[in-house]
This record gives C-alpha cells, sequence and structure tokens, in this order.
C-alpha cells in the first residue's frame, strides 16, 4: 500500500515550491516532510523531487502527485454517497487549479465562486501567465488550468474557451505627452510601457504586428491586473488592458486606446484532469459557461 501521508508531502512541496512552505501547508515541521519523502523515494527506487527553486517533480513525482490529487476527489465523491463513510462535519476537498490574472480579475473569479457555493471543495488559485499555467499541468500541481495552449499535457482534456480581446490603451494626457507625432517604432521606443511581469509579451506581440519588427521597449513591471489599470489611468505607462477590464474607462474616456482598431485577440482553453470526477466536471461547466458569456467567440 502507497503511504498517502507521504504523498500528500510530495504535493505539497510540488505545489508549494519548497520543504518550508510544504512544512507550513501541512502543519509539520520541514524535517518530518523530508523524512516523509525521503522513505517514499526509498520505497518507489529513485528521486520524487528535484531540489531547486522552486522545487520540481520528476516524471515519477508528477505521477505520484496527479494519483493523489484523483484519490482525493474519488475519496470525497465516495463520502457523499455514503455519508457512513464520512467523518463528522463538513469535509471539503482541495481542488488545485491555474489560471492567468487577466481572467481571474474578470470572468473566472465568479465561475468559481458558482462552483464553490455548491461543491464540497476548496478551491487553490495559482496565478501564472496563460501561456505558462499547463506548466503547472505538467508538473502535476494542479488539476486543471486557463491556458493560451490548445494541446493538452499527457491525461488531460482541452477545450476552447473563447478569445479574450486585449487593447493598447493609456490616459490621453499620456498619449498627447508621448504620442504626439503619431505611433511607430520611434516613439514607442521611447514611451514607457506596462508589463505586468518578466513572461508578459503582449506588448511586444502587439509592437511587432503594429511595427512589423521587434522594438525595445522601456518598461514598468506592475504585476496586479487591477494595479496595471490602475497605473494606465496615473499617465505611468501604455498596455494591453482586457476589454472587459477597461471598458467602463473607455466609455468615460479616462483611457483611449493608443491606435485604434488594433486589438490583440488570445485564444484561451480549459484543461484539466482525464479521470472521471463529478467535482472537475461541475467546475468545467460553471468555467465553460461563464467563458461563453465573457469571452469573444475564437
Amino acid at each position: 500500500m502507497l503511504d498517502y501521508a507521504a504523498l500528500s508531502a510530495l504535493a505539497a512541496v510540488v505545489r508549494e515550491g519548497s520543504f518550508e512552505r510544504a512544512a507550513q501547508a501541512l502543519f509539520v515541521t520541514p524535517s518530518a516532510v523530508s523524512q516523509r519523502i525521503r522513505a517514499l523515494e526509498e520505497r518507489v527506487g529513485c528521486a520524487l523531487v528535484v531540489r531547486g527553486q522552486p522545487c520540481r517533480p520528476t516524471d515519477t513525482g508528477r505521477r505520484l502527485c496527479q494519483h493523489v490529487d484523483r484519490v482525493r476527489l474519488l475519496e470525497q465523491e465516495l463520502q457523499g454517497a455514503l455519508p457512513a463513510l464520512a467523518p463528522e462535519g463538513v469535509t471539503r476537498v482541495a481542488l488545485p487549479i491555474a489560471v492567468n490574472a487577466d481572467s481571474l480579475a474578470t470572468w473566472f473569479a465568479p465561475a468559481v465562486a458558482a462552483f464553490a457555493a455548491a461543491a464540497p471543495a476548496l478551491v487553490e488559485l495559482s496565478v501564472d501567465d496563460q501561456d505558462h499555467t499547463a506548466t503547472w499541468l505538467r508538473r502535476g500541481a494542479v488539476l486543471a488550468a486557463v491556458t493560451g495552449t490548445a494541446r493538452p499535457p499527457a491525461g488531460f482534456n482541452s477545450t476552447p474557451l473563447g478569445a479574450m480581446r486585449y487593447l493598447a490603451a493609456a490616459s490621453p494626457a499620456y498619449v498627447a505627452r508621448h504620442f504626439v507625432g503619431g505611433v511607430g517604432a520611434g516613439s514607442l521606443a521611447r514611451a514607457p510601457s506596462l508589463v505586468f511581469d518578466a513572461k508578459d509579451d503582449l506588448q511586444a506581440r502587439w509592437v511587432r504586428r503594429l511595427c512589423h519588427r521587434d522594438v525595445e521597449l522601456p518598461r514598468h513591471a506592475v504585476p496586479s491586473a487591477h494595479a496595471f489599470v490602475t497605473a494606465a489611468l496615473a499617465g505611468m505607462g501604455w498596455g494591453m488592458h482586457p476589454e472587459l477590464l477597461i471598458a467602463p474607462h473607455l466609455a468615460k474616456g479616462s483611457l483611449v486606446e493608443v491606435v485604434p482598431d488594433t486589438e490583440l485577440d488570445v485564444p484561451l482553453y480549459w484543461q484539466h484532469a482525464r479521470a472521471a470526477s463529478s467535482l472537475i466536471d461541475g467546475l468545467s461547466s460553471e468555467v465553460v459557461a461563464a467563458a461563453a458569456r465573457a469571452l469573444r467567440s475564437p
């Protein structure tokens, strides 16, 4: 039989990225986490974690992480069908999900809230760029993700959600100050831009399409979807904003498009573990329905 305390420790290290944070999540000492994983590695005969910043699972470790998450889902369903097996009180299973910040700030949070209000689950959200959330699936750190990648990792299904439209926008005062002579490679190379973080390439993609070449952009890093909008309103820089998030500001004129009619549509996909689970199915239904209401047709 597998040692599920050790498997839980392994999953926590992969999800949290370090032994110390995993120990905090499990309310044990880092030494206890290390001992459990070492015993599990001796049992299976190979390394399960690549120690680093962050810690990463080996291929075998990833498979074990996926196994323990799916076992938790199956146990939750069995307790629902056979209440006598359930412990006293309400039990909720952890459901780790990865999502990009702009989706979380707009259409995704209401979908998760509707699911969580009726399901015996505690959602654990991890935020990353849509082109990188699929990595969380491959690592075995999450069971589902909103991604910008159509092809899912092995063992996962992929459903098209639609496209999130981005607009290059800034405050009117910023545009008047930096683009009085027009918007081109020269002015863009001088005007400060906004990026979410080092993975955010939306501004570079828009500039490449507009100018037909790469341009080195001066950048302010603002790693918050709402603060990103606030920075643009304050005249800090121009950036690619979700239309869903800035529509009221465009209507009021507090933000304007840098170049009208140059929107950038980013397709999104919902990828989730293939193993049958009523919880995953319920979450998927809410996510797909919310995306259909909010996103543009692919």
